[in-house]
């Protein structure tokens, strides 16, 4: 597992800033909960009737007075938006950087076989991922509770589950695209993360490209839709995860037989 500890190793520093940038966000938005609880109320009815802006974002559904309605945005903000670009960035990266960084000579002359280099850097790629997910979520909680508030578990549980699923779809596809880069950029997943989320956008917005939803993890991770219905879209998840695995299978297939410089 040398080349999995390698990579652990190469990306803690991104880790780390990564994770406390995300988790101090959303903290801080919890914390100032309280002081705006009281001018919720005319908020919601602002957003509420903001039409198209409002579906966009599924503020029309939520009530901004309460917790949970407040949190499914700003959770969606920070950790929705925060958490996709993480993924892609450290996705898009993972199979190129040894040709980018010229190592690639000194990786494959070892007795490891290329199959092996993927199935390291994937698990390398879903630990960091998972680790972020699981710090940001002890904090949040955390700081729910600190600031005298009953914690919603099944909304909170549900809402970051769906981050994590969609932050794992998008490190998978782009880990997949990552294969068949050379010089792989930060730009390439950026811009990856960025459409799949103005898919979601469009696709809220106007009913006759609804099926959008369908075709970005974005689709199934909407606050509005899980704190209303206590549930994340089956059909979604599931085109979703297949997304995911199409991604990873084509590493694999084009990594193997790759002619790398």
């Amino acid at each position: 597992m040398t080349i999995l500890k390698h990579e652990l190793r190469r990306g803690r520093l991104s880790l780390i800033i990564w994770t406390a940038v995300i988790a101090f966000l959303l903290v801080i938005s919890v914390m100032l909960f309280p002081e705006m609880k009281s001018q919720m109320t005319d908020i919601t009815e602002a957003f509420s009737s903001m039409g198209a802006f409002s579906e966009a974002f599924g503020m029309d559904r939520l009530n901004f007075g309460e917790l949970i309605g407040y949190y499914a945005t700003e959770c969606g903000n920070v950790l929705g938006l925060g958490g996709a670009f993480f993924a892609a960035l450290l996705g898009i990266g993972m199979l190129c950087k040894e040709e980018r960084g010229k190592t690639a000579e000194f990786l494959l002359t070892h007795p490891v076989s290329r199959a092996r280099v993927v199935t390291e850097k994937l698990i390398a790629l879903m630990i960091q991922v998972l680790a972020l997910n699981i710090i940001v979520f002890l904090l949040a909680v955390g700081s729910i509770a600190l600031i005298g508030e009953k914690i919603p578990w099944k909304e909170v549980l549900l809402l970051h589950a769906a981050y994590l699923l969609m932050q794992i779809e998008i490190a998978g596809i782009c880990f997949g695209v990552s294969a068949f880069l050379r010089r792989g950029s930060a730009g390439d997943g950026l811009g990856i993360a960025a459409v799949l989320y103005a898919m979601s956008i469009i696709a809220n917005i106007t009913d006759s490209v609804s099926f959008l939803n369908y075709l970005t993890p974005f689709g199934y991770c909407g606050g509005a839709d899980i704190v209303s219905d206590l549930k994340i879209d089956g059909v979604k998840l599931a085109v979703g995860m297949g997304a995911c695995a199409l991604g990873k299978l084509a590493a694999y297939i084009k990594y193997t037989r790759k002619d790398i410089h």
